[in-house]
């Protein structure tokens, strides 16, 4: 019986859920993925609305079951029901791939209430809540694997983006917290950065300034990303964990 992936913000073609979803389901794992297309449309790179249909039949085509829903995991009641929901239709998870984000650029002088909520309820209470949520439900006794985004918090300040920086800076220190209590379910957990990646939001102009600080001579890839996480998800990774690996082709800061 194929194990059974939950991907969350999985809803661009171009993105890393979706890449993640790709490379699991390339190595036999069934896969559940939540879109939030709203999200997604206010962005500048938009979505077409078809994107998440013709990522379900991308992952069906490889051989394995495939199931999503549109689901706003801002609301924490929302959480529960995503797991009675992936169980219902492929059964309980082994793996929980924590990649829905949110992000807007802000400051210390622009930064304000309404939208430091926005990105705590995805970067951090959706994340620990459905972490949780999954931890409690998962009665395998091993096997089971955690898996969520950072983006190198720890590593440099993130001048423009303090609202994301600190939100998702708290990523890194529920993976490391959690080591012993998921252990002992049998569930490893590791936070993926994957450095600048090129999921639709990099320019022309931006591309040159960030392919310099690149020593292999290109940008990071949403497939990069998913080989790692890949990784992390299978048997052979099962020594692994409490880890934030920087997986960000030797991007040079100081350059």
């Amino acid at each position: 019986m194929n194990r059974i992936a939950l991907v969350t913000g999985a809803s661009r073609l171009k993105g890393i859920g979706a890449a993640a979803c790709r490379a699991l389901a390339e190595s036999g794992n069934d896969i559940f993925f939540t879109y939030w297309t709203d999200y997604d449309q206010k962005m500048d790179w938009g979505i077409a609305v078809d994107e998440p249909a013709r990522l379900q039949a991308d992952i069906e085509s490889k051989g394995v079951r495939c199931e999503r829903i549109e689901l706003d995991l801002s609301q924490a009641s929302n959480l529960p029901r995503l797991l009675e929901q992936v169980e219902t239709t492929l059964g309980y998870p082994d793996i929980l791939v924590n990649n829905a984000c949110y992000s807007v650029n802000d400051t210390y002088d622009t930064i304000d209430e309404e939208n430091l909520d926005l990105h705590y309820a995805i970067n951090v209470k959706a994340v620990t809540l459905l972490t949780s949520y999954f931890a409690k439900g998962f009665k395998k006794g091993k096997g089971g694997r955690v898996i969520s985004m950072t983006s190198g918090q720890s590593l440099e300040p993130m001048r423009y983006e303090l609202s994301y920086a600190i939100t998702k800076g708290a990523v890194e220190h529920l993976t490391k917290t959690l080591v012993p209590d998921l252990a002992e379910k049998g569930i490893t957990i590791n936070a993926v950065n994957p450095g600048p990646n090129d999921t639709g939001w990099v320019d022309e102009h931006l591309e040159k300034v960030l392919l310099p600080k690149f020593p292999m001579g290109r940008l990071g890839t949403p497939e990069d990303a998913a080989q790692l996480i890949r990784f992390l998800a299978s048997e052979e990774a099962g020594w692994i964990t409490g880890q934030v690996i920087h997986s960000e082709g030797g991007f040079q800061r100081t350059t």
